[in-house]
């Protein structure tokens, strides 16, 4: 990435340029895959991108990305305070039947048991 894209991509008033870049250039972005996580998530406001970006890296290589998406969740457990993407980010992370397996994940994954927490809240 050159200096001219990385002025770009500060400038981005939402996320929605980062992650575009993320996915146009997936092939090469190992070099830079830290400073583009770090700037989705000092631009993304609500979470909306981030939680796209941690999917589509679950979805192009979990393994490969594993210290990014694990960033992108904990940033989306954060910003996103409406719960508008959370569920979409459980179930491409976790699996669609992520609630039949709550009780194992929770024990075993602290970003899961703060998403669930935030999604199924008890005591309210």
């Amino acid at each position: 990435m050159d200096e001219s894209q990385k002025k770009k991509l500060k400038n981005d008033p939402n996320g929605l340029v980062t992650y575009e870049y993320i996915a146009n250039n997936i092939n090469d972005i190992d070099n830079d895959i830290n400073d583009l996580i770090e700037n989705i998530i000092a631009v993304d406001r609500n979470g909306q991108f981030v939680v796209s970006a941690a999917r589509y890296l679950n979805a192009i290589d979990k393994v490969k990305f594993a210290t990014p998406i694990d960033l992108l969740i904990k940033a989306a457990i954060s910003k996103d305070k409406d719960r508008a993407y959370l569920a979409d980010l459980a179930s491409s992370i976790w699996g669609k039947d992520y609630k039949e397996n709550a009780s194992e994940l929770i024990a075993s994954d602290d970003n899961f048991r703060r998403i669930y927490k935030r999604l199924y809240p008890t005591g309210i």
